[in-house]
């Protein structure tokens, strides 16, 4: 097990992390899929949004229009708590993740916007006030987008490694 108690660490940081045991992440509207895979030591999220405790989308829109940095910024911290959830409903307890291995998150643009890397720091803060600076911070790419499903401004896609 972890010598770090993480899920007593997300209480001290005050962050309230989604029950997809009783709301299930994903259903008939994403299509035909798997809200997580897990091989060998490895746990795939699949892609997790800033929606809100009832599912609806919290900043939808588009970054260099509708939506600040700042704004993109805590719909990404916001994405994290998701995925936070996501991964304690796939592993029972965040206390099984060994280390953020990377995290690929998409961010809904005008074309003109370049800073994507300040709206998706948002997200691996999260992970690494959580987990701490060296299991928290994996590799991360960010991809400025055209949509995304039901106008979310921000996704991210993440894989952990897991211990016994």
């Amino acid at each position: 097990m972890s010598l770090t108690d993480y899920e007593a660490r997300v209480a001290e940081l005050g962050l309230k992390l989604p029950d997809y045991s009783v709301r299930p992440y994903y259903g008939a509207e994403y299509g035909s899929m798997k809200p997580h895979h897990i091989t060998g030591n490895l746990l795939f999220l699949s892609g997790h949004t800033a929606d809100d405790e009832q599912g609806n989308v919290r900043f939808p829109g588009r970054l260099g229009s509708d939506l600040t940095i700042e704004e993109g910024y805590e719909a990404a911290r916001s994405t994290a708590v998701n995925c936070l959830g996501g991964i304690k409903h796939a592993l029972g307890s965040l206390n099984r993740v060994k280390s953020v291995v990377r995290s690929l998150c998409f961010v809904v643009t005008t074309p003109e916007f370049e800073d994507v890397h300040k709206v998706s720091s948002g997200a691996t803060d999260v992970f690494r006030d959580v987990f701490g600076p060296e299991a928290g911070l994996g590799g991360r790419a960010t991809i400025g987008v055209m949509s995304l499903a039901r106008r979310s401004c921000f996704e991210s896609w993440v894989t952990v490694e897991i211990q016994d």
